[in-house]
């Protein structure tokens, strides 16, 4: 088992299950994405840069899409206890999978413009 199923793998049952289908919307949405362990949390990596993490707790599912991800989604995520670059999503509470995979599209595609942008410069 790898870094990250063993991480899951960790968790009683009902988190285990949220955080594996987060996984897969992850791995769905960013499939060229590095997937790995930062900050003892599955993280994820494209072109080097960090794209989103995100990490189980007792009572609620830990989102980290670094600050832009969390800006450019700020109404969305004003329903839930967040900080500049976190979001809290609640166990107690749906998840809102059609969010996250929305907010790692738009890492992806933030991400792959920057990497653009910066090969035209070098030229």
């Amino acid at each position: 088992m790898d870094e990250v199923g063993k991480y899951i793998d960790s968790f009683p049952d009902e988190i285990k299950t949220i955080l594996v289908s987060i996984r897969m919307v992850i791995k769905k949405s960013a499939p060229g994405a590095q997937e790995t362990i930062a900050y003892r949390m599955p993280a994820y990596r494209i072109k080097g840069k960090p794209l989103i993490y995100f990490a189980g707790y007792k009572n609620h599912v830990g989102f980290y899409a670094t600050p832009s991800g969390h800006s450019e989604f700020e109404k969305e995520l004003s329903y839930y206890r967040h900080g500049k670059g976190s979001v809290q999503f609640p166990l107690d509470k749906p998840i809102p999978y059609d969010l996250i995979e929305r907010i790692v599209k738009f890492r992806v595609m933030e991400i792959m413009k920057s990497e653009k942008t910066w090969q035209n410069e070098q030229i």
